[in-house]
């Protein structure tokens, strides 16, 4: 099953040096999410070919306009584009006064219905579950509130042998194989022993995703042991005073939280226009946690099982 993350944007406050804004579009298996959702991220959709009508979820972070002013622009494309299904949307309260507002002025009706759900930053919370996955949000440490996401999948069943399967195996039982179940005839003997006919589960994979946020070590605790770490790597150590005034994060720092969360990798984004060239953040981000790589527009990163 895939697990991929797509970089729509990769750049803090403007769009700079052939960089966009803040967006992401995650896909695990056949669920579609939209993390974040700067300006032009409904270009960046069209231009990497992605299959944006199937978004059933948007996650924004909080309301800085390079995290969310793209929105708006989608979902009437969307609209124009005859959407129905249904479309969840999570984020701060007073994103969904904005949507109302802009769409009462434009005297616009969606063809589909938007369900809403206000987050809270101050503590963890489950905000999504599906059969084979949650998504939980935690506090960031921001100059407005700003949450962070953590997709995780559930543990997942057995695997049958293929080279034991036998003829005689109903369905019912194979599924119970599955489920690490042992098989038992009418009489109470064994059947089938399950270890026996089935391989381990894969692995459940993890997805974090740390918007704007001030160096905080804190919040490792939401993100321990995560396969896939993007947290935000605005500048250079040489203005770590300028990111701490900001609420932001400097390339070391988002590898030391990488480091001390035990993450598999670390994605480095949200960068500052100042910088046109990106290998110094690599470079420095690197020297502390090696599996570091850059947001780069239009990447897909998988996290293999």
């Amino acid at each position: 099953m895939s697990f991929e993350v797509k970089i729509l944007g990769s750049n803090s406050a403007t769009p700079a040096h052939n960089r966009n804004q803040t967006s992401q579009l995650l896909t695990i298996g056949n669920e579609h999410f939209l993390i974040d959702c700067g300006e032009g991220t409904q270009i960046q959709l069209i231009r990497f070919r992605t299959k944006f009508h199937k978004i059933s979820h948007v996650f924004i972070s909080h309301l800085h306009g390079d995290h969310y002013l793209g929105l708006m622009g989608l979902l009437l494309t969307m609209h124009l584009q005859h959407r129905t299904e249904e479309l969840h949307i999570m984020g701060p309260g007073g994103l969904d006064e904005i949507i109302t507002t802009q769409l009462r002025y434009a005297h616009t009706t969606l063809n589909f219905k938007v369900h809403f759900t206000q987050l809270q930053d101050d503590k963890e919370y489950l905000i999504y579950e599906s059969s084979g996955l949650t998504v939980h949000s935690f506090p960031l440490v921001h100059r407005i509130a700003c949450t962070g996401f953590l997709f995780r999948e559930k543990p997942k069943e057995r695997r049958m042998n293929k080279l034991k399967l036998l003829p005689e195996m109903t369905g019912e039982e194979i599924g119970q194989l599955k489920k690490g179940l042992d098989i038992y005839k009418p009489d109470g003997s064994l059947k089938y022993r399950s270890f026996e006919f089935t391989l381990p589960p894969r692995r459940s994979r993890s997805y974090a995703y740390c918007s704007d946020t001030r160096y905080e070590p804190g919040l490792i605790r939401y993100i321990k042991n995560v396969d896939l770490l993007y947290h935000e790597s605005t500048f250079l150590k040489e203005h770590e005073k300028r990111a701490a005034e900001t609420y932001h994060s400097t390339a070391e720092q988002a590898a030391l939280m990488a480091k001390e969360a035990n993450a598999g990798g670390l994605v480095l984004g949200h960068f500052s226009v100042r910088y046109k060239e990106l290998s110094p953040l690599l470079d420095e981000a690197r020297r502390v946690f090696n599996n570091t790589r850059l947001a780069q527009e239009g990447q897909a990163i998988k996290v293999e099982e």
